[in-house]
């Protein structure tokens, strides 16, 4: 068949990647793509906008496109399922109704109390006074979440009246984020570990990815501002046999039974953002609507079943009784990011050393690249996602930090301590 993957970052050059493996696959086409995927063998660039509905539905139908997965976010909430749907083609990802799970966490955090599923409490604001009086009585630290999409940016966990005063602010007044933060949920602090649990979703049946875990913050040691990611690794150690079978029966499993009870069945990639709690519990942080990156990247490194055919298993309400199947090794990726990044960054910097560090045990996911003549130049925030495959955690962090060492340009900067917590966990074993 032939698939078309829409969005032009390292998740999608992931995607691209893995569905031109499956046995299913005859080529991959990417919209707009970048310098990465245009390097790749079997895959193709194409030059039109991800919100572009029309040029994209046309392609699809002149190209004879069988399957259409969205890669970002923005246009599933936008309902691009929906009008491919209304156009007679196939596309994997939720329709608008059921992307709300990611464009308002207003209505997320509604629906996971409405269907008991667990979660921090919180309270939605409009008005910036009595968000701020909710914060004096309530006490620190605290969470403040911008309402819509936000680029992953768009969380605060505050720890002073001063911080969440001045979150709130932003938001609120829409300097921040626009119009999607002029209504925010705050919400208690939970203390735990962060982890990602995604599955594929045919509206009825979740068939789990292997588990993993990011790295928000943007500097060592979870310091610093928020940013889009700035690595992970899978699987996540934190997510045992156990907790894995709790999460699915007490979280996945609900939301799409509470999705299909309120009109709108989930399809497509479900993104559970997790707390997992120091007695072992997990609850929701958010929903995102779509594969999550950096996650993707190394979890795709493990995958290996045809993913196009799950996909069209999912659109065909035929994931009951599925399975995938992976690299038991673990992948860690760390995000070489341009200097300044999540503020101000310069673009067009060449980047040296990509030739050098593809191999059996390691892969270059590009994000914000782009090919000027045969030199790939940067060209964003999030640069490259370097996935490294080995037995142990340690392992694959010493293979993708072999790879980062190789690779430069003009004031590059990343993460130094990826994985750093399964790491810990493996010495003390």
């Amino acid at each position: 068949m032939k698939v078309l993957v829409t969005g032009g970052g390292g998740r999608e050059h992931a995607l691209a990647w893995r569905l031109s493996l499956g046995s299913s696959v005859s080529a991959v086409y990417v919209a707009p793509g970048n310098a990465g995927t245009a390097l790749e063998r079997n895959i193709h660039n194409v030059s039109i906008a991800v919100d572009d509905f029309p040029r994209l539905a046309d392609f699809a139908h002149k190209e004879g496109i069988d399957l259409t997965i969205v890669g970002p976010e923005a246009p599933l909430v936008d309902g691009f399922a929906d009008y491919f749907k209304e156009r007679g083609l196939r596309c994997f990802g939720p329709s608008r109704a059921a992307a709300q799970l990611e464009g308002s966490k207003a209505f997320a955090k509604g629906f996971l109390q409405r269907h008991g599923i667990p979660t921090a409490a919180s309270v939605t604001f409009t008005d910036l006074v009595a968000a701020k009086a909710h914060v004096h009585r309530h006490g620190l630290p605290i969470v403040i979440k911008a309402d819509g999409l936000a680029a992953g940016k768009g969380v605060v966990a505050a720890h002073s009246l001063k911080e969440a005063e001045a979150a709130l602010t932003a938001m609120l007044s829409g300097d921040a984020f626009g119009d999607a933060g002029r209504k925010v949920v705050v919400e208690e602090f939970l203390e735990g570990e962060e982890s990602s649990f995604i599955a594929l979703c045919d509206g009825r049946t979740a068939l789990p990815l292997a588990s993993s875990q990011d790295h928000k913050a943007a500097f060592d040691g979870d310091q610093g501002p928020n940013t889009g990611g700035m690595g992970a690794y899978s699987p996540a150690p934190v997510i045992s046999a156990a907790l894995h079978a709790r999460i699915m029966a007490r979280i996945v499993r609900p939301t799409l039974a509470g999705m299909a009870a309120e009109g709108a069945p989930y399809t497509g990639f479900l993104y559970v953002g997790l707390m997992v709690t120091p007695g072992g519990e997990a609850k929701v942080i958010e929903f995102n609507c779509r594969l999550g990156d950096p996650e993707a990247q190394p979890i795709l490194m493990r995958l290996q079943s045809d993913l196009a055919a799950a996909c069209c298993a999912a659109l065909d309400e035929g994931l009951q009784g599925q399975s995938l199947a992976w690299d038991e090794r673990t992948a860690l990726g760390v995000v070489m990011a341009a200097g300044g990044y999540p503020g101000q960054y310069a673009k067009g910097h060449p980047i040296t050393g990509l030739d050098i560090v593809q191999g059996r045990h390691c892969k270059v996911f590009h994000a914000g690249t782009q090919l000027t003549g045969d030199a790939v130049v940067s060209n964003g925030g999030r640069v490259l996602c370097v996935v490294g495959l080995g037995k142990t955690v340690t392992a694959a962090q010493g293979k993708a930090y072999a790879a980062v060492g190789d690779i430069d340009w003009r004031d590059v900067r990343y993460r130094s301590d990826i994985g750093y917590r399964a790491v810990a966990r493996e010495k003390r074993l």
